[in-house]
């Protein structure tokens, strides 16, 4: 596993929106690049660098399918809250070259939601899997909506979110947990950890704990992140603020193994 420990959120985002650019350029054109993605607080920076490298001509998603973590059951994609909308709006809604068939986000408002993330599967597998698949983690360690003590081995399903997931999500609904959705749809540790990359962005102090946990604790279905440390090509881009958890031999050693800038 490699932990890539910047000085701050900013320059954190830069460096995963540059690996994965640079990971589309080298990509060759006989098939899409399947590019897995996050909602959240902390892609917000990397996609508003990808949005400017595309613009600028720096990298293209003319090739580029992307895959979504999850979605919020019950909430329709018009939904200020939505994770459709928000996609929309950070990232795919600026994009000078992102085809809309490319786009591939689970349908919150489905009749059968067992059948919706079985299709979901189905067709990650019919591109032979996702290349890359950016994530973000609570402070809890949960990835995706795969909360605490969900299998390592899960695929995409139905999640009931706990209490604190829903406290911390409030926020966005006007402070009231309670109107916060019970349920939503979510790949599983499984689908992420069968992808070729997996890139985790984990930044501020209130993440520490999960840091280290991802890092240095034993595999655990506690914290649903440590399934990262037998992935053979994960990566966890930080910042700073994320390492205040980690030993000081830990934290030397990541800065040590990566002291030659490399991509």
């Amino acid at each position: 596993m490699r932990v890539v420990i910047q000085e701050n959120y900013e320059k954190m985002c830069k460096w995963a929106a540059d690996y994965i650019a640079a990971k589309i350029n080298a990509h060759p054109g006989d098939r899409p690049f399947v590019l897995g993605l996050p909602t959240g607080s902390s892609p917000i920076g990397v996609y508003k660098e990808l949005v400017r490298m595309n613009k600028a001509g720096e990298v293209s998603f003319a090739n580029v399918v992307t895959f979504n973590m999850d979605e919020y059951l019950g909430l329709p994609r018009e939904h200020d809250q939505s994770y459709w909308y928000f996609m929309h709006d950070n990232l795919f809604d600026h994009l000078v070259d992102m085809k809309p068939e490319n786009i591939n986000i689970l349908n919150g408002m489905t009749d059968d939601p067992e059948a919706e993330c079985a299709a979901y599967e189905a067709k990650i597998a019919s591109y032979g899997g996702i290349d890359l698949f950016m994530g973000g983690i609570g402070v809890d360690g949960h990835l995706a909506f795969n909360e605490p003590f969900t299998s390592l081995s899960s695929r995409t399903g139905v999640r009931a979110l706990t209490t604190d997931t829903r406290i911390v999500n409030s926020r966005f609904f006007g402070n009231d947990p309670e109107k916060v959705p019970a349920y939503a749809l979510s790949v599983g540790i499984g689908t992420v950890t069968d992808s070729r990359e997996v890139l985790v962005l984990i930044n501020g102090h209130n993440k520490a704990r999960a840091l280290a946990a991802t890092v240095q604790g034993g595999v655990s279905q506690q914290w649903t992140c440590s399934a990262l440390q037998l992935h053979p090509a994960a990566i966890i881009a930080c910042d700073e603020a994320a390492c205040g958890e980690l030993t000081v031999d830990a934290y030397r050693y990541f800065l040590d193994i990566e002291k030659e800038e490399r991509l």
